[in-house]
């Protein structure tokens, strides 16, 4: 992929700007991370050239002054929301987060489970949190959040909610994912600390939308593909137009609560510091794109994944057709098809001529090999190893696997596993490769193509199975399916 961005620039802009902002305030400052700390895959993905972890590595810099607070929404623990990149629940994710954050040296304070209102697996959550020594907190909804100012700034809106007992200067709200009320959180904290006499501050650190590229950029579209299914929508933010006369880009959330965010500082200091949501924010990215056309093809790309992906989720009974509306309409502002994603028409195309599920991939050089079903390998299989075969230089004729090495495989998986399916997934390919590698050149030599998929391009006629899908996120490949299933059954 061509590098479309200056991580560099990014790490060093945005280090310097995040520090003016904490020196501009007293006491405190809580500072919200949207987006993904230090696994900001769709950053890297519609930024080429942005490092998954580059807010880690910032925050990294501040870790004697911060501690972290995770919040996550009491409705998403109770609907099991998954996290899509990871295939997780957001509550296994705050665990996996706390992890993470305490294994790179950063102090996790407390949880807060958000818009409370007594959800059963929302208690049990918080009890095998507080089992493992972990404090939780909970904040309620507010009636006429976020219009009613007088409410919600009182006694009986954020007063109600728990305090969050934090003991450094700058405190990061963060999330496993959008919609879990880190800002209102943030705002919560900032009324209570008021009420202790607590000169408290707030900043806003999130990627998207990209405050200064034009609202209809590829990559603002992107963000708003990627959260149509919390209704996101990027806006002009008229505060900043009427403020300065510029034009700067937001989104809806942050537009309606900034009154809010307003009051509450004229509370606190007698004046808001900010004269718009765009003030709020932090974000340097904007300023670190060094190849505009690079960083829009990405993100062209990337709306078409997500368009896939919604449709995946339709066909599961697990997603809204409002959510493929609403990104069919993204794909027609930015003119957009999904035959722009190569591998589409090639993997459609090859199932029709062949009547069997098929496979493509693109190579980094712009190649597309194909793969399709047989009696011995399905077609993820099938194309995983002609793709390695390409990489390597290794002849098509030859057997990476011999097929008299497959059956007993088979013979394993149906004769004493109980599988219907006998061909081989790919793991299980990757396995059998690895074992023929000991013995085999060419196998080895293959095996070694591997870490050179990371980035590519897969499209698939079917829908997969989890296992294949699991194994192609862990080689890092970039994967769409027809939402199509392979079988018309009642139970998949």
């Amino acid at each position: 992929m061509k590098i479309g961005f200056d991580n560099q620039k990014y790490l060093k802009m945005q280090s310097e700007h995040i520090r003016e902002r904490i020196s501009q305030f007293g006491d405190k400052l809580y500072l919200e991370f949207g987006g993904k700390l230090f696994d900001d895959y769709h950053a890297s993905r519609v930024l080429p050239g942005f490092a998954p972890d580059s807010k880690l590595k910032m925050l990294l810099q501040l870790a004697d002054q911060a501690e972290i607070v995770i919040a996550i929404n009491a409705a998403d623990i109770e609907k099991n929301k998954i996290r899509h990149d990871l295939g997780i629940t957001y509550d296994a994710d705050v665990l996996r987060l706390i992890q993470e954050y305490r294994d790179k040296g950063l102090y996790v304070g407390s949880v807060v489970i958000t818009r409370y209102t007594g959800q059963p697996s929302a208690d049990v959550f918080k009890t095998k949190l507080e089992h493992l020594g972990i404090k939780v907190y909970r904040h309620y909804p507010i009636d006429g959040y976020p219009n009613n100012i007088a409410h919600i700034v009182s006694d009986e809106g954020y007063g109600k909610n728990d305090y969050i007992e934090t003991t450094k200067p700058l405190v990061i709200i963060t999330a496993p994912g959008p919609g879990s009320g880190k800002m209102a959180t943030c705002l919560s904290q900032l009324y209570h600390e008021n009420k202790r006499g607590i000169k408290a501050g707030y900043a806003k650190f999130e990627t998207f939308p990209i405050w200064n590229i034009p609202l209809k950029h590829p990559v603002n579209l992107a963000y708003e593909a990627a959260t149509a299914d919390l209704n996101d929508v990027n806006m002009i933010d008229p505060f900043h137009l009427e403020a300065y006369g510029v034009t700067t880009v937001n989104y809806n959330r942050d537009v309606e609560i900034y009154p809010v965010l307003a009051a509450m500082f004229e509370g606190i200091y007698g004046y808001c510091p900010y004269k718009s949501p765009t003030d709020m924010g932090v974000n340097m990215a904007g300023n670190c794109i060094i190849d505009d056309e690079a960083c829009q093809e990405a993100s062209r790309q990337e709306i078409i994944r997500r368009y896939y992906q919604a449709l995946n989720r339709v066909a599961k009974d697990k997603g809204s057709k409002d959510e493929v509306y609403k990104i069919e309409l993204l794909m027609k502002q930015a003119k957009i098809t999904t035959d722009m994603r190569s591998v589409v028409p090639a993997a459609v195309n090859l199932a029709k001529e062949t009547g069997t599920p098929t496979a493509a991939l693109e190579l980094p050089d712009g190649k597309i090999v194909t793969g399709k079903t047989t009696a011995l390998l399905g077609a993820s299989a099938a194309v995983l190893l002609n793709a390695v075969k390409e990489l390597g230089g290794i002849s098509d004729d030859i057997h990476l696997i011999s097929p008299t090495f497959i059956e007993p495989i088979q013979g394993l998986k149906t004769g004493y596993l109980g599988s219907k399916n006998p061909r081989l997934h790919t793991d299980e390919v990757l396995i059998a490769l690895s074992m023929c590698a000991a013995t085999d050149p060419n196998a080895k030599l293959a095996l070694e193509q591997l870490p050179k998929l990371r980035g590519c391009e897969l499209h698939t006629s079917v829908m997969l199975s989890s296992v294949d899908t699991n194994t192609f996120k862990k080689l890092g490949l970039h994967l769409t399916s027809e939402p199509i299933y392979e079988n018309n059954r009642l139970y998949h």
